[in-house]
């Protein structure tokens, strides 16, 4: 793995790997968790799902699901009785054409800091693998909750099932390194009170890009206070633990 690389072939993927696929032309990527056998299981969303229902998300964001007609299934998938929400597909129905990534765990900040796409790696430590693949098996049967493209995506359910946290308050963005950079990128636009500092194109792009920089690293779950870990059976069984009310409740009990 490198700076500007994550890209592998499909004979190194190993079971509990976190796989992605670049998307839309490289506006954003779908994540999923490889359990072996050729098997990924990943978390989609139905049309109109992911902040609501007739947003402008809809336009650019289409479904991940596997494009196989019902009459005409995968030969690998099977015919599979759900389209959206936590699914199981093989390798090539979740790759969609596209070319497949690996998700770092437990990265430098240095190397956070270089690869400044989101979505790609995290500060975060990995658990066992046979942990990844038992939390993405559960939820397989369980489900995931309700899609939001901010605060419940496939980046959040990958990045759920690698470590097992969840955040414990209300806001704008859950796990997703995605999410955080599309935020972090808004805020460091308009937000900024150093960009006021500066005059020439330069140092304002300067400024603009570290803040950034700053804003996409406290984001990063690796280095996050406002999260704890929580075990998949008492997150089948509590839904509402993202609600920062019950997961406080919890982190105090802890």
């Amino acid at each position: 793995m490198g700076v500007f690389f994550n890209k592998i072939d499909k004979e190194q993927l190993k079971p509990g790997d976190h796989i992605y696929s670049w998307r839309q032309a490289y506006l954003y990527a779908h994540h999923g968790i490889y359990i072996g056998e050729g098997k990924v299981i990943h978390f989609t969303r139905g049309a109109g799902q992911e902040i609501g229902t007739g947003t402008f998300l809809d336009r650019i964001i289409f479904s991940a699901s596997p494009a196989h007609p019902a009459d005409n299934p995968c030969p690998r998938c099977g015919d599979s009785p759900r389209l959206d929400g936590v699914i199981s597909s093989c390798v090539d129905c979740f790759l969609s054409g596209g070319d497949l990534y690996l998700f770092e765990y437990g990265v430098s900040h240095a190397l956070f800091l270089a690869k400044a796409r989101g979505g790609t790696c995290t500060l975060a430590k990995s658990d066992p693998p046979e942990d990844v693949r038992h939390r993405a098996k559960f939820l397989l049967e369980n489900g995931f909750g309700v899609y939001h493209v901010f605060k419940n995506n496939c980046e959040d359910f990958a990045i759920y099932c690698k470590t097992g946290l969840l955040v414990n308050t209300s806001i704008s963005v859950g796990r997703s390194g995605q999410a955080a950079s599309l935020v972090a990128a808004a805020s460091a636009v308009v937000s900024s009170p150093l960009r006021f500092l500066t005059t020439s194109f330069g140092g304002l792009a300067a400024v603009t890009y570290g803040m950034y920089s700053v804003s996409r690293l406290v984001s990063d779950i690796g280095v996050r206070r406002d999260v704890h870990k929580v075990a998949v059976e008492e997150l089948v069984a509590n839904p509402s633990l993202d609600d920062s009310s019950v997961a406080n409740d919890i982190a105090k009990e802890e």
